[in-house]
This record gives structure tokens, C-alpha cells and sequence, in this order.
């Protein structure tokens, strides 16, 4: 891929994606696939004024080796040194950058049960820094290629070629253009034009159907509001949390959701893949689940914590949209979510509650956000998904019709 190309990506990336300020300090978690690019990362971050650019190289064969080998105990600990890191990060709030490029199928075989065991036994450990940090601090995710990553979409190429082809893909839906930055402003321009439209119908519920199964009505809370693309920190930094996005999300009413979904892609999730899976809900919580491909996984998700099993976000995204039709199953969160509609199991977020700035955490759950360890976004939307909106006033108003958006 061209250099140059590549520059406006990291570019993106630095002032679009974090939107790094003057003497802030940037923290980037990376894979070991494209160590050129993530220079080129640090280097954009420089130069908007960055105090100082560490990066933590990230290695799946590592985790591994990690989990098989240490006992529970360990895995479970949060060191002087860890602890030390997580004050800094309350202390000084530096943007956060994750470059995935994980390959899907990179901790396959990896004990699952121990490796949640120690997360449960671990996150209340961090959860007070997680709370404290909560919409104070501009963050990123986005994608470069990995070798088996590439290979796994494009089998029958090279490995040289599988990976150029990812590039190309990943590029393409980022909206890497002449100018990406003046494209993802008006590409937010237009996210923020959807949300307001769905904000103003009072939405009650939300009920889905489609031919696969699909039949699933969720509460809304009625202080919440649907956001979508770039967010604003507590102090006031524009930035944009994914590149790429094409979803209005909202966090739902915990405990109000009742029906069956049935997922519409793989989920990728901790470098395993989950497929052909459905999922019931009950009272807000599900209640009953089964999948083809590793079930004993999506039991670990759902049964992780109290929270796990409730909801903390609905997305609408139209299927016609630029990763649908890409024609890629990208087996990753990041682009899959963002071509179909998808639910989020666990954490939601406390920012879509209108005035959010004059409440607390504690506050905004209360009125109806869900709390958990997780936040797994899982795929449900199809090419015939009819959503209708209940309104607070008896209306029903049709949001979607055929994949797409109704109105």
C-alpha cells in the first residue's frame, strides 16, 4: 500500500479518531503486523503536540502461553506496577489508541474457563478506575492488517496479497479519501441528522423481526437518546471512538427486552470465533441461548457477570451500507457491527442519558444503565430485518423495512 495513502490514515487516526491535544500523552496498543504504520501513527501524534507516545505491542501466542501457564491467582492480580499504571491514567487521561489486528482464530484452543475465572476475579480490582474514567478521556479503535487475519478473508491469495487486499478493505470503509477528515465531518454530519430524527419520535420500544427467526421488543429509557459517530469528552474534545461507524446506538432500559434474536454473523470474540447462535430474552435478561460453534464461549460471555446477561446497547445500522457492501465478512467487532444491526450483551453506556454531564455514574444506572465487566456487540441484522418504533404515545413508526432505514 502506498505510503502516502497510509499517511492520511494515520493522520485520521491521531486528529479525527483521538483528536490528540497539546501536550497530552497518547497510549497505543498494537499487534506486532504493522510496526511501519504504527510509527507513522506516533509520528501524526507528534506532531499535533503530544507530550509523550508509548505503545504496548500486543501478541496473541503470548496470551496464550500466559493463561496455560500461570496459575489463576496470578492471572487474577493486579500488580504495584499495573496499579501504578491505571492511577497515571486517572491522574493524566491520555487518549487511548487500539490498532486490531488480531487474527480471528489466535486463541483458539486457549482455556476458556480459566481465562474468565481470572477476569471475574480480577475486574473489581480495576472497576473503580474504569468508573472514574468514564467519558473523561478521547479513545480509538481502528484496523491495520494481520498476515492471518488477511488470509482467512482471502484464502486464495498470497500472503503479500491477502494482506494489500485487507488494506484496500480497511481503507475503503474508513473513508481514507483525498481528504478523510473533511469526509468524516460530514459523514458525522449525517449520523447526527439520523439520531435527531429518531430521537424525536419518543421511542417507548423497539420491535424486531426478521425471516431467520427474529422476534425481540426492547424498553428504552426515557432520558436516553440515540448518539452516533464522533462523541465529546466531559471537557469538551471531539472525537471519534470508531473508524470506521455507520451505527445510531442507544443503551437500552435494563430489564425490559423480551423475545429471540438470532445472530446474522460469526462474533469474533477473544481471538475465537462464535457462529450460528440465538439468544432469549426474559425480563430484560436471556434466559436460554445455544450455538453451533463454541457455545461453551457464549455461555462464559453471558454468565460473567450479574450485568452479562442484560443489554447495554441497541445500534441500527442500514445493510446497505458501505462494509454490507464490501461483500467482506471481516470476522472482526469493529467492521461487522457496522454493517448490520446488533445488540450489545452487558455494559451500556452512560452518556446516552440526556444531561448525563449533571449526574453521576451511580445516577444515570439507576435510572435503567446497564453495569457489567463486558460490552460484546453481537450482529442481528438482515436484508429483510423490519424494525418498528412503539412511541410513548401509542404510535407505531416504521424505522426499518427490509434492512434498511424506513423513512
Amino acid at each position: 500500500m502506498k505510503k502516502t495513502i497510509l499517511r492520511k490514515y494515520a493522520r485520521l487516526i491521531a486528529e479525527s479518531g483521538v483528536n490528540v491535544q497539546k501536550g497530552q500523552e497518547v497510549f497505543i496498543v498494537a499487534g506486532l503486523d504493522q510496526p511501519e504504520f504504527v510509527a507513522m501513527v506516533v509520528d501524526e501524534c507528534y506532531k499535533l503536540g503530544a507530550k509523550r507516545v508509548v505503545v504496548d505491542w500486543d501478541y496473541q501466542p503470548l496470551e496464550k502461553l500466559h493463561v496455560r501457564h500461570q496459575s489463576v491467582k496470578t492471572l487474577s492480580e493486579l500488580t504495584d506496577y499495573q496499579e501504578a499504571r491505571y492511577k497515571h491514567f486517572l491522574d493524566k487521561l491520555p487518549c487511548r489508541i487500539y490498532l486490531d489486528s488480531d487474527d480471528p482464530d489466535g486463541l483458539r484452543g486457549i482455556n476458556q474457563k480459566k481465562q474468565a475465572t481470572a477476569r471475574q476475579k480480577r475486574y473489581p480490582l480495576i472497576k473503580g478506575y474504569v468508573d472514574a474514567m468514564e467519558n473523561k478521556y478521547q479513545w480509538c479503535i481502528a484496523a491495520v492488517p494481520g498476515a492471518a487475519w488477511a488470509k482467512k478473508l482471502f484464502p486464495g491469495l498470497s500472503r503479500h496479497q491477502a494482506i494489500e487486499k485487507l488494506w484496500e478493505a480497511i481503507l475503503a470503509t474508513s473513508r481514507v479519501t483525498d481528504d478523510p477528515v473533511e469526509a468524516w465531518k460530514q459523514h458525522n454530519e449525517e449520523l447526527h441528522h439520523r439520531c435527531a430524527w429518531l430521537n424525536s419520535l419518543g421511542i417507548e420500544k423497539l420491535h424486531y423481526t426478521a425471516g431467520n427467526g427474529t422476534d425481540f421488543t426492547v424498553g428504552m429509557i426515557p432520558e436516553a437518546e440515540f448518539k452516533g459517530g464522533g462523541d465529546t469528552t466531559l471537557s469538551g474534545v471531539f472525537f471519534n471512538p470508531n473508524i470506521p461507524t455507520e451505527e445510531c446506538f442507544i443503551s437500552p432500559m435494563r430489564g425490559v427486552a423480551e423475545g429471540i434474536v438470532h445472530a446474522s454473523k460469526p462474533l469474533s470474540r477473544d481471538g475465537q470465533l462464535i457462529d450460528d447462535f440465538w439468544i432469549r430474552f426474559h425480563e430484560g435478561k436471556a434466559v436460554e441461548w445455544h450455538a453451533e460453534l463454541n457455545n461453551d464461549l457464549l455461555t462464559h460471555i453471558i454468565t460473567m457477570d450479574e450485568g452479562s446477561a442484560y443489554l447495554g446497547e441497541c445500534a441500527l445500522v442500514p445493510y446497505d451500507s458501505p462494509i454490507q457492501n464490501s461483500g467482506i465478512l471481516f470476522y472482526n467487532t469493529l467492521f461487522d457491527e457496522n454493517a448490520a444491526c446488533h445488540l450489545a450483551l452487558g455494559m451500556g453506556f452512560a452518556d446516552t442519558i440526556r444531561g448525563f454531564e449533571d449526574k453521576t455514574l451511580e445516577e444515570c444506572r439507576a435510572m435503567g444503565i446497564n453495569d457489567s465487566m463486558i460490552h460484546v456487540d453481537f450482529m442481528i441484522g438482515t436484508a429483510d430485518m423490519a424494525i418498528d418504533a412503539i412511541t410513548r404515545d401509542g404510535s407505531v413508526v416504521p424505522v426499518f423495512r427490509n434492512g434498511n432505514w424506513a423513512e
